[in-house]
């Protein structure tokens, strides 16, 4: 049974995610593709004002467009954030629901 995580787990998780996703461009190389650097670093500043379950469609959703869909570092990326995004926000729900 899924337990769901704590709003302790699910801060941590936040601030771990939010530098990652910044350093992302960098880290995955494709810092010199302006278009998909920028989405991917305004999914880092909208996490801190959207839930979890938003960015992570949105992180998806930006995957498939056509600039970021052609470089596969930052389709990847954006891929991860998306599921990441989607995987704490449902386990923050089921948590609260439980706690």
């Amino acid at each position: 049974m899924i337990q769901g995580i704590t709003k302790d787990m699910h801060v941590f998780a936040d601030y771990s995610y939010i530098p990652m996703v910044l350093l992302a461009p960098r880290l995955m190389g494709f810092e010199q593709d302006r278009t998909s650097a920028m989405v991917c670093r305004s999914f880092a500043l909208a996490e801190l004002a959207i839930i979890d379950l938003a960015s992570g469609f949105m992180a998806l959703a930006a995957a498939a467009t056509k600039p970021i869909a052609s470089n596969k570092p930052a389709r990847n990326t954006l891929i991860m954030m998306g599921i990441t995004g989607l995987v704490v926000g449902t386990l923050s729900i089921i948590g609260a629901k439980r706690g």
